[in-house]
């Protein structure tokens, strides 16, 4: 009997069975290294905040909503440039931190209008009219009367009316983003706190300054 043969069907086979060993325990790890998709879960950052980031920045949304219906009156009735120049950079400064502020509670999961005499107020839209009473939460806000006073003036007097009025306005937004230093949680609402106090009493002396040349 040749055995030559026999021994090389035995080495192939042999060599067979390896390969498919091989193959099998490649795909077992393959399978075993299989992970679920990872699950996004929001910022530590964002999460971050207590009741009084909260009543900041629900309270500050409308207060530089106002501010920015204001200054657009100025820039249709303010007879000197030094008053539209400082509305054009008062819209400019608080349009983009009303956006941001909704970000902010979007991102912490809560609503935009908050409970304290807050609820039956009509905001209106970043350019819309301010309907409903001002609560006097809301520190230095012009009531509905005010604003319409504002809208009905003219020349000079709507110059002196404006500066008067938006710096009420701006040492309420001062008063507010203090409360928010004192009491808040977020870095980035105390961040933009620091931000409204820095630029609005600079526009407060500079409102005073004007004033005193009327």
């Amino acid at each position: 009997m040749n055995r030559k043969p026999v021994v090389g069907m035995l080495a192939a086979a042999a060599a067979t069975a390896v390969l498919v060993a091989g193959c099998g325990g490649s795909s077992g790890a393959a399978a075993t290294s299989t992970t679920p998709p990872a699950v996004a879960t929001p910022s530590a950052k964002a999460a971050t905040h207590n009741a009084a980031d909260t009543t900041f920045v629900q309270g500050m949304i409308p207060h530089h909503t106002q501010a920015v219906q204001m200054s657009e009156l100025a820039a249709q009735r303010a007879s000197t440039e030094q008053v539209r120049q400082l509305a054009t950079r008062i819209q400019q400064a608080q349009g983009p931190e009303i956006q941001q502020m909704r970000d902010f509670l979007a991102a912490w999961g809560e609503p935009e209008t908050g409970s304290a005499g807050m609820s039956g107020m009509d905001h209106g839209t970043q350019s819309g009219s301010t309907t409903g009473p001002m609560p006097h939460e809301m520190n230095g806000m012009m009531t509905d009367q005010q604003m319409t006073q504002l809208g009905q003036a003219s020349g000079t007097d709507f110059d002196r009316m404006f500066l008067q009025m938006m710096t009420e306005h701006h040492k309420g937004a001062i008063d507010m983003a203090r409360t928010e230093l004192a009491q808040g949680q977020n870095s980035d609402a105390k961040a933009l706190a620091q931000k409204i106090i820095d630029a609005q009493q600079t526009e407060i002396t500079e409102m005073q300054q004007l004033l005193s040349t009327l």
